[in-house]
């Protein structure tokens, strides 16, 4: 263990260094897995019809809830043309009481909270709403990204692994 490192800093499975980030390099272990993985974030991040900040509102929240630090690090790759800038993160963290983001953002970082903390608290009038702002194809998507985000995010965060020196954009 380097001498800069302490326990809780490194990755808890041991790992070959192959070159593409602790962040892939681990899975490495069940490259088969592995690479479901990717297909699954790839299938995500590639087919998404969400607005770009009704996504970004969703994987920030359970981003902050997994506690993933790839995850928080991680931005999308055209923020600057759809207006997300860290204050826009910073909204998304106080979504219920921000006047700044939109209906649309606002469920979604609400539908993510409660998918990630308390899926059983998803109440009729939790789905009226969003079925008032989004179409049902719009819910199955959201729900699909959602369930990536959670699963690869705690992942991520049991590891350990730090991000990546170099910004991941999706």
């Amino acid at each position: 263990m380097s001498p800069s490192r302490s326990l809780r800093d490194m990755a808890r499975i041991a790992f070959e260094d192959h070159g593409m980030g602790e962040h892939v390099d681990w899975a490495l272990h069940r490259p088969e897995m592995a690479m479901g993985m990717g297909a699954l974030s790839e299938a995500v991040y590639g087919n998404t019809q969400l607005a770009l900040r009704e996504r970004e509102a969703a994987r920030w929240t359970i981003a902050i809830i997994n506690d993933c630090v790839v995850c928080q690090d991680t931005r999308a790759t055209h923020a600057a043309v759809e207006g997300i800038d860290e204050a826009f993160y910073a909204e998304v963290t106080a979504w219920s009481t921000s006047s700044v983001l939109t209906e649309r953002e606002r469920l979604a970082a609400e539908f993510a909270q409660r998918f990630a903390l308390d899926h059983l608290a998803m109440d009729d009038e939790l789905w009226e709403r969003l079925h008032g702002a989004y179409t049902d194809a719009e819910l199955a998507d959201l729900t699909m990204c959602c369930g990536m985000f959670l699963g690869l995010g705690r992942v991520l965060a049991v590891i350990g692994v730090r991000a990546p020196d170099e910004r991941i954009l999706v």
